[in-house]
């Protein structure tokens, strides 16, 4: 197996296993060959975990992706054209004999300006200070004594925009300090790290997510409490006849509840928190955004709000928090175990991010972007088997 093959694979396990480090499905890590011409990538629609010397990954000339970055008639295209010519020439870049129908990560082109290995992750720990009003701030103090120091890159919609938006300012990186970034914090989006070897990538990693980590506060545990079948049965049936009635879908509902569920409930600005928006294109594409918060579940009063939703052209929201009971998700057992993990992450995201100046949401434009972007097929994705 190639050097290069086997660093990108103990990387992608090594990151992939803690939940912690991503949101859902994202994230993705990238090691280059050492003469530079060739990049392995993970590939879109697998697990960082799962990835194996067979599958998970792809191999592409590293010339073609640099390529697509320089062509100016690519960024001239409209936004479904331009993203899907994107994710063609990515196609026509791999140089490898996996006969899977996978395709390399659609950030592809984001790793290419950087260090041989990249890691690129949606970490909780990180997310709570880029989706803060003052985050950026708050990660100078925390990393002001980094040399050279590292790079905060303002929002800028996935795929090719962001790519451009990198290279320019990797490009005055480089003019400025003498070298490429090993930090980059993107707002609203998550972190990128590049190092030139496997173990100088994970150890920068874990400096990162422990010093942002510390500065965090967790919410006080709740007390668990056993509720009987008969309510939690009786509020799947209440959430699952409002969600039909808003959008005429039969919904399984499954339900959890732990420790981070009932802290989060049990402090005082807890429905101020999930009145904003979506936070990450994740917390939108996953979950359709925050869960709705519930003091009690009213069928007719859940429906309504579905319904507004809908009216205003957002996503009806899939994930329900009811007071002193419980988070109910709308989907199949894999989507809602994702949904969930999502959803509590983003209690602690929120929690903090009011801390550092306020919670910072995906404009509305932002959310368009996101809904339309590969948003189909990757909900199809989601809930196959």
């Amino acid at each position: 197996m190639d050097k290069s093959l086997s660093q990108l694979i103990r990387i992608s396990k090594a990151v992939g296993r803690d939940t912690s480090l991503i949101q859902g499905g994202g994230g993705n890590t990238s090691v280059k060959t050492k003469n530079g011409e060739y990049m392995y990538i993970k590939a879109s629609g697998t697990a960082l975990k799962d990835m194996n010397e067979q599958t998970g990954w792809r191999r592409l000339r590293l010339d073609s992706v640099l390529s697509i970055i320089e062509n100016k008639s690519i960024a001239k295209l409209k936004t479904y054209n331009r993203e899907m010519e994107v994710v063609r020439r990515l196609l026509f870049a791999c140089d490898d004999e996996i006969t899977a129908k996978s395709r390399p990560s659609v950030e592809t082109h984001l790793h290419a300006f950087l260090d041989k290995c990249v890691i690129h992750l949606h970490p909780v720990a990180v997310l709570a200070y880029a989706c803060a009003r003052n985050g950026k701030a708050e990660l100078e103090k925390l990393f002001k004594n980094e040399k050279p120091p590292s790079l905060w890159v303002p929002y800028t919609d996935p795929g090719f925009m962001l790519a451009k938006k990198i290279v320019k300012l990797v490009g005055d990186y480089q003019n400025r300090f003498g070298q490429k970034p090993a930090i980059l914090f993107l707002q609203k989006h998550g972190l990128l790290m590049s190092a030139n070897n496997s173990d100088a990538a994970l150890q920068l990693l874990r400096m990162v997510i422990n010093r942002c980590a510390g500065k965090l506060k967790h919410p006080k545990a709740g007390k668990t409490k056993r509720f009987s079948q008969k309510v939690i049965t009786d509020t799947k049936l209440c959430i699952c006849r409002a969600f039909f009635e808003a959008t005429g879908q039969h919904a399984t509902i499954s339900y959890f509840y732990d420790d981070v569920i009932a802290s989060f409930w049990c402090q005082p600005d807890a429905p101020k928190m999930l009145r904003p928006t979506a936070l990450t294109p994740d917390e939108l594409l996953y979950a359709n955004g925050p869960a709705m918060w519930l003091d009690s579940c009213d069928s007719k009063n859940i429906a309504e709000r579905l319904t507004r939703q809908i009216k205003k052209g957002e996503k009806p929201s899939v994930a329900f928090l009811v007071k002193g009971v419980g988070l109910f998700v709308a989907g199949g057992k894999k989507l809602a175990t994702t949904i969930r993990d999502i959803v509590e992450s983003s209690f602690l995201i929120r929690t903090n991010a009011l801390r550092f100046g306020g919670i910072l949401t995906l404009n509305k434009s932002e959310r368009e972007f996101i809904n339309q972007w590969e948003s189909e097929a990757f909900r199809k994705k989601l809930t196959s088997g």
